[in-house]
C-alpha cells in the first residue's frame, strides 16, 4: 500500500517551509500561483491527504459528532441514525456511533472515550439500564464539562439538555380510542420496554383513554415485561383465555411476538382481535395480515436532533443559562389490514 506524505516531508523534498506547504494547499493567497501549482501537484503524486480531525481540533473543532444508540437491531434507533447521519453530512459534520447495548457502564465508557477531544457533542437515546436505575452521573458529568448533549426518544426529565421526543402519551390515549371506536371492550396492552420513559408514557396514555369513556380498567390484561420468555409466557396463557378482543403493543417487539402467537392459534386478524403495535419497522408492513401502527417518524426524529446539536455548537452568544428546547414530533396512526375499518 502507498505510503501517505506529511506537510514536513512535502517541505522538505521541495526546500520550502511547511508554512509554505500548509498555505499552497489551502490556496492562500500569499502563496503565487505558479508554487500552489508545483506544491499541488507535488502533493497529489506524493498520496498527500489533509488530516482533517488535526486540522479541526487546531480550531477547537473536530465536526464529528457522537451518537449513543441503546440497541442496533432495533429499526426505529437504525433509522433515526439514518435521519441523524444525513442531515449531519448535510451540514459538514461526521458521525461516529456508539451502542450501549442497553447497558449503563457501556454506555458511559463509549462516551467517556469518545469526549476526549474526538467529538464535539453528543446524540444519546438512553439506556434501559441507565433510566431503570436513574443513573446519570456521567451525563451531567460531560454537560458540566461543556461538551452539549442531545436526548433523543428515551430522556431524562432530570437533565437539562435538547431534547426529541414524539408524542408518546397522546399517540397511545388516540390508538386506544380508535380500538374503542372499533367496539373493542377489552383490550390488551403488551409491553416490553416498562424500564424506558416512553413505555410508562404509552402505558399512562392507554390508561387514560379506557378512564375516559368510562371503562374499567383491566390489570388481567397488561402485560408488562422485560424478560421476552415470560412476556410469551403470560401471553400465550392471555391469548389461550380468548378474553380480549383488541391489542395494543407498546414497542416492535411485543407487536411481532403478539401477532405471530395469535395466528400460531389460529385467532383470525382482525376479525377476532384487532391489533395495533407502535413504531413502524419492515416487520410491520411485511406481516400477513399487514400490521396497523403508530408511526414515530424515526428518520424526523434523527433530523431535529442533529440540527439541535448543531445549532448549538454554531450558536456564537454566550449566554450563561442556556435555553434549552425540546421538540416533539407528532406520530400517526397507519391503518393496515390489522384493524376493521370504522
Amino acid at each position: 500500500m502507498k505510503s501517505k506524505a506529511t506537510l514536513k516531508q512535502i517541505a522538505k523534498e521541495l526546500g520550502v517551509s511547511v508554512s509554505t506547504v500548509s498555505k499552497a494547499l489551502s490556496d492562500s493567497s500569499e502563496i503565487s500561483d505558479s508554487t500552489k501549482v508545483k506544491i499541488k501537484e507535488f502533493a497529489k503524486l506524493k498520496n498527500y491527504k489533509p488530516n482533517s480531525i488535526a486540522k479541526n481540533l487546531k480550531n477547537q473543532r473536530t465536526n464529528t459528532i457522537g451518537v449513543i444508540i441503546p440497541n442496533i437491531l432495533n429499526p426505529f434507533f437504525a433509522k433515526v441514525f439514518s435521519g441523524i447521519e444525513k442531515r449531519a453530512l448535510e451540514r459538514g459534520y461526521n458521525v461516529i456511533t456508539g451502542i450501549s447495548n442497553e447497558s449503563q457502564q457501556k454506555e458511559q465508557q463509549v462516551m467517556d472515550m469518545l469526549n476526549n477531544g474526538t467529538i464535539d457533542g453528543f446524540i444519546i437515546s438512553l439506556a434501559e439500564e441507565t433510566q431503570f436505575e436513574k443513573n446519570y452521573k456521567h451525563i451531567k458529568e460531560i454537560l458540566n464539562s461543556g461538551t452539549p448533549i442531545v436526548m433523543f426518544d428515551r430522556v431524562a426529565d432530570e437533565i437539562k439538555c435538547d431534547k426529541v421526543i414524539v408524542d408518546d402519551f397522546d399517540s397511545a390515549f388516540d390508538a386506544t380510542n380508535h380500538l374503542i371506536k372499533l367496539g373493542c371492550r377489552k383490550i390488551a396492552l403488551l409491553s416490553t420496554i416498562d424500564n424506558v420513559s416512553v413505555g410508562k408514557l404509552r402505558l399512562e396514555g392507554f390508561k387514560k383513554a379506557i378512564e375516559s369513556k368510562n371503562q374499567t380498567l383491566n390489570e388481567e390484561l397488561i402485560i408488562l415485561e422485560n424478560d421476552i420468555d415470560v412476556f410469551e409466557s403470560k401471553l400465550k396463557d392471555l391469548l389461550s383465555s380468548k378474553k380480549i378482543d383488541g391489542v395494543f403493543a407498546l414497542n416492535e417487539v411485543a407487536s411481532t411476538t403478539a401477532f405471530r402467537l395469535a395466528l400460531k392459534k389460529g385467532i383470525k386478524i382482525p376479525e377476532e382481535i384487532n391489533f395495533i403495535g407502535f413504531a413502524d419497522g419492515v416487520w410491520s408492513k411485511r406481516l400477513t395480515p399487514s400490521l396497523s401502527t403508530v408511526s414515530q417518524h424515526a428518520p424526523e426524529i434523527g433530523k431535529n436532533a442533529a440540527d439541535l446539536l448543531i445549532d448549538r455548537l454554531e450558536d456564537k452568544s454566550e449566554k450563561e443559562i442556556p435555553e434549552y428546547k425540546t421538540v416533539v414530533i407528532k406520530t400517526e396512526l397507519r391503518q393496515r389490514e390489522s384493524t376493521r375499518k370504522i
